[in-house]
């Protein structure tokens, strides 16, 4: 009794054995095929998935039918087409600003592009592309007495969660009451209906909103050139981190970033060191 109990344990411990053996040889045999399959690193090999904003305009936004353009979504696409992506094979899914780098970091999506500021802090969790955009944070009001960030003392100023602006606030303007909104739109219309005093966000969104709502005044402008906007991929994902960088060079090389920045940004002045080169 004792040798066939024996014998069965032996035979358990063989057959164990022999799967583990099995699927460590199989898990071996995968790792290469998928690294050669899947150069980039993506979460499929076959697209590029791209979280972004739906009211960032211009950088970010959608049409009537709901597909999305703006300055970063054609800039992307240009630069994907380059990795050897097709415009179908990227995929571009709208959420909140907040929501964004988590989202990469997480693995949801390869990428973010929403003029996404560079910042030591941001870099903790995510890695970015080389800067492709520079720009100003703006106040937007309908309050004639605001003139300057001084006036912002006691005001009730509305920020985007998330943002440059956000982070620039809370450090700069301790005299204002802060308002975190989702996005734009929500601020804009606090904004509107007096919840709010104030908007402090990008220039050329703020731009947009005053051509849309009269009553609104660009008020107050500062410069922002510390933190240009990339593309956020993984942390550690340097093989797509580098592949974008060289779409990129590429892309104000030969004038393409030029173009997408007059067509985007009219008379916005344009940084040296994204335009082509003699």
């Amino acid at each position: 009794m004792r040798l066939i109990e024996t014998f069965k344990l032996r035979l358990a411990r063989a057959r164990v054995a022999t799967v583990a053996v099995a699927l460590a040889a199989l898990a071996g045999a995968a790792m290469p095929i998928h690294a050669q399959d899947n150069p980039l690193g993506l979460i499929d090999p076959a697209v590029i998935s791209v979280g972004t904003m739906g009211d960032a305009k211009p950088y970010a936004f959608t049409t009537a039918d709901g597909s999305f353009t703006g300055f970063d979504i054609e800039l992307f696409l240009n630069v994907a087409e380059r990795l050897g992506f097709k415009r179908e094979q990227v995929v571009f899914t709208g959420q909140e600003f907040s929501a964004l780098m988590p989202s990469v970091a997480n693995s949801r999506f390869d990428v973010a592009a929403a003029a996404i500021g560079t910042t030591d802090k941001r870099k903790e969790t995510v890695d970015f592309s080389d800067g492709y955009l520079a720009g100003f944070l703006t106040v937007l009001t309908p309050d004639a007495g605001i003139t300057d960030a001084a006036a912002l003392k006691g005001k009730r100023l509305g920020v985007v969660q998330g943002t440059l602006q956000e982070i620039y606030a809370e450090k700069n303007f301790t005299g204002a009451d802060l308002v975190k909104f989702p996005d734009n739109n929500s601020a804009v219309s606090a904004l509107n209906n007096g919840t709010v005093d104030a908007h402090f966000l990008d220039y050329e969104a703020a731009k947009d909103y005053s051509t849309r709502y009269p009553e609104l005044k660009v008020a107050v402008n500062i410069p922002s050139f510390d933190a240009p906007a990339g593309f956020v991929v993984r942390k550690g994902n340097d093989a797509l981190r580098e592949a974008l960088n060289k779409g990129l060079r590429e892309a104000m090389q030969d004038g393409t970033w030029k173009k997408l920045h007059e067509k985007w940004f009219p008379g916005t002045p344009m940084p040296d060191a994204y335009l082509p080169k003699p």
